[in-house]
């Protein structure tokens, strides 16, 4: 029986590269995503190249790159057992203030909500065909309110479309799991919190391991992963 197939968007640093290593040492084959094509390229060679890791340069707010992702999967392996839909853009701009940030607001939504949202449609027939596992990145800012944070809505839109998509799911066989972190030290973070406790990322990779390791009567609706210390309203 050939490996399973886990592939991953925003795979080319923090939590997404994080995951591959640790799935690759639980030998899983990859399929790898992200907009940094050389960094990407890198990780792949790093876990075993075209066999074992491929890469694959995709924007996942671009709806034709999203299905080429969907096609190259098939092409290469022919299977896809799992998908971390984990790509994300973070602004820390208020949304009351003098600013001036729409571009950056609209990045961000078309990343973290749109993007989501097409990866887990253009996968799902595949996942649904393994009887599969989708897994999204949610956030601790998707659980509680954080006054005037537009991040925080559009992870509050992924632990929708997570329970939606689980809903849509009951009696394919097929799972859904989003992990929602606390503070991760990857990335950008606001300065009022860089002295705060923080993940790391490999933290977050075993608790999406924990759950893609879980037989297939066990589904894993959600997991919140704080670092000790972070206060229950951040």
């Amino acid at each position: 029986m050939h490996d399973l197939v886990f592939l991953i968007t925003g795979a080319s640093t923090g939590i997404g590269a994080a995951t591959a290593r640790l799935a690759s040492e639980h030998g899983y084959r990859l399929v790898l995503a992200s907009r940094d094509g050389t960094r990407l390229q890198a990780l792949a060679d790093e876990l075993g190249g075209p066999s074992r890791a491929v890469a694959i340069s995709c924007d996942v707010t671009d709806w034709q790159q999203v299905k080429n992702l969907e096609e190259r999967t098939a092409e290469v392996f022919g299977r896809l057992d799992a998908a971390f839909v984990n790509a994300g853009v973070v602004s820390g701009a208020p949304l009351l203030g003098d600013h001036d940030t729409p571009q950056e607001w609209r990045q961000m939504v078309l990343t973290n909500v749109y993007g989501a949202a097409i990866t887990a449609h253009a996968l799902w027939p595949l996942l649904q065909a393994s009887q599969g596992h989708l897994i999204l990145t949610g956030s601790v800012a998707g659980r509680v309110t954080v006054p005037g944070s537009l991040y925080s809505a559009t992870k509050w839109a992924i632990t929708g479309l997570g329970q939606s998509l689980r809903s849509a799911a009951a009696g394919s066989n097929a799972r859904v799991t989003v992990v929602h972190p606390g503070l991760v030290d990857a990335g950008t973070i606001a300065p009022d919190r860089r002295t705060d406790p923080k993940l790391a990322p490999e933290d977050v990779a075993r608790a999406v391991l924990f759950a893609l390791a879980q037989p297939p009567t066990v589904d894993i609706n959600e997991i919140v992963i704080r670092p000790t210390g972070q206060s229950p309203a951040r």
